[in-house]
């Protein structure tokens, strides 16, 4: 009787422990004010889940869109940017891989040009296309590619040169992602 009942405390001290534990990580970006999905970012080009018009694929001068995002939460000290395409047949397509870019920036105008550097801040990676820099839309003929835009705040900066990997870019924001948003865009050709 007495085993049953130190069995059930211990069961009951640990759920206890479990329902009141939360992830460090979460708790430190709420304590500075930050929270993983109150970023916020949009395109003036397309809707969120919207279609990517032909102007930034690569049916067109294959340019980027422009970006544009709420402020990072207090305590970031970078930021990046992934776009990749899910629905690729090969699996994940990486189209843009950036980083480094100063917490006060708020947008990227349409068209960043491809270089490992960006002018006030900013390195560019290489995407699957073997390129630095931005490659669009370019899916096969068929149904609609997703394309996300992902934007992280963090609370340091990537020590990562130019034309890091997108799986590099990852491993180095690993454990330093305050915020983090994203944006939806389809293309089919």
């Amino acid at each position: 009787m007495l085993k049953g009942f130190i069995v059930r405390m211990s069961l009951v001290v640990g759920l206890a422990f479990v329902a009141g534990y939360q992830n460090p990580e979460t708790t430190e970006a709420r304590q500075r004010g930050g929270n993983p999905m109150e970023l916020q970012l949009r395109s003036s080009a397309f809707e969120p889940g919207g279609m990517i018009p032909k102007q930034y694929t690569c049916d067109g001068p294959d340019i980027s869109p422009p970006l544009r995002w709420t402020d990072p939460p207090p305590g970031t000290k970078s930021l990046a940017l992934i776009c990749d395409d899910p629905d690729a047949p090969v699996g994940t397509w990486v189209h843009w891989v950036l980083y480094g870019l100063t917490p006060e920036i708020r947008e990227l105008p349409e068209g960043v040009p491809t270089q490992p550097t960006l002018p006030g801040g900013g390195k560019q990676g290489r995407n699957d296309f073997r390129k630095i820099g931005y490659g669009g839309p370019c899916p096969p003929k068929g149904p609609a590619h997703r394309y996300f835009f992902k934007l992280y705040a963090l609370n340091a900066e990537p020590a990562l040169g130019p034309g890091a990997t997108k799986q590099e870019l990852l491993n180095a924001m690993a454990n330093h992602i305050l915020a983090q948003a994203e944006l939806m865009g389809r293309y089919r050709r």
